[in-house]
């Protein structure tokens, strides 16, 4: 990955407490996963940033070598890698997703 895209990745994640890496945006994702990801953050009124990959392919590889993660979506919070769809998904069923946002300080949603 060149320096460039390397920067650009770590500007967005340390200028952003919550950042997701996805195909397509919050509002029009272009992939289930991105899509299923990206609800779960709505669905908990959090505050995200969406980024595109698929609009420049540089970056859409290079977060995968960035993350040492495979697949798109990816999740960051506050500087640290969350995960994909997968995981995300059985965090927020679980309860650990929010329990994350807590700790980190990040406002969400509590279900009342």
């Amino acid at each position: 990955m060149d320096q460039e895209t390397n920067d650009l990745i770590k500007n967005e994640i340390e200028n952003n407490e919550v950042c997701l890496f996805m195909k397509g945006t919050p509002d029009a994702p272009q992939c289930g996963f991105s899509m299923a990801t990206s609800n779960i953050l709505k669905v908990l009124e959090v505050n995200f940033k969406g980024i595109n990959v698929l609009a420049d392919q540089k970056l859409r590889e290079g977060i995968k070598i960035y993350s040492d993660w495979p697949t798109i979506p990816q999740l960051y919070v506050k500087n640290e890698f969350v995960g994909g769809c997968d995981i995300v998904k059985e965090m927020f069923e679980s309860g650990e997703l929010a329990k994350l946002l807590e700790d980190k300080k990040i406002n969400f949603k509590t279900k009342n």
